[in-house]
């Protein structure tokens, strides 16, 4: 099973995000992780609602969440699902 984990930079992105939009991102990050599996993963791949991000130096997903992206990495070794920052659409690309 899988767990998550916010990144510093994450948790600020979290202050910045209202509170009804805050308890929809953290319920469906928390769903996400513990449904997580290789299957669900190409599912979304499939779909759309996961794309892996290119030009970044380690490997990157883009999970949407609504108007919001979820920029997270897998730590296969260590069964962690890092997530890395949550931004609204417009300045999620941003490094």
């Amino acid at each position: 099973m899988y767990s998550v984990v916010y990144d510093k930079k994450a948790i600020k992105d979290f202050k910045s995000i209202n509170k009804s939009h805050l308890k929809y991102l953290t319920d469906s990050i928390l769903e996400f992780v513990t449904n997580f599996s290789h299957k669900l993963e190409q599912d979304f791949l499939t779909n759309g609602k996961i794309k892996k991000l290119k030009g970044f130096d380690e490997e990157l997903y883009r999970l949407k969440l609504r108007t919001y992206r979820v920029i997270y990495k897998k730590e296969d070794e260590r069964l962690i699902i890092l997530v890395v920052s949550v931004k609204s659409r417009e300045g999620s690309y941003k490094k």
